[in-house]
């Protein structure tokens, strides 16, 4: 369980930078190649999930009691985060970038699969 801890934890992190990267470029900035519409509802959420994601990797990668839990409740809230996004570009198809569509893909399965295991070392640890 300890590698499994570690992995998750290190993705939780790389999760958060991911999300503050999002978060940059629907505030305005460009990142080299890289820029989507400003979008505030966007950035708040965005900076939310790499915030959460970025306590629930340092729990686990300090080994904190509450590391399992922060995993589960973090990867939840961005898991919810990314599916509201989804939910927004269904509805303004308008709005959806080849980025924004990508990344909302992407990041779902990723937390999606990283909530699950997560889950799992969970329950296998009682």
């Amino acid at each position: 369980m300890d590698a499994l801890r570690k992995a998750l934890g290190a993705l939780s992190l790389a999760y958060a930078l991911i999300f503050a990267g999002a978060a940059l470029l629907h505030s305005g900035v460009t990142v080299g190649p890289l820029s989507q519409p400003v979008v505030p509802p966007a950035v708040v959420v965005e900076t939310l999930c790499a915030l959460g994601l970025l306590a629930g990797g340092h729990g686990a990668l300090t080994r904190r009691r509450w590391a399992w839990d922060g995993l589960v409740y973090t990867h939840a809230g961005a898991l919810g985060g990314v599916l509201i996004g989804i939910l927004a570009l269904a509805l303004h198809p308008s709005a959806a970038t080849a980025l924004s569509t990508w990344f909302h893909d992407t990041m779902a399965v990723l937390l999606a699969a990283g909530l699950a295991g997560a889950f799992y070392a969970s329950r296998s640890r009682r």
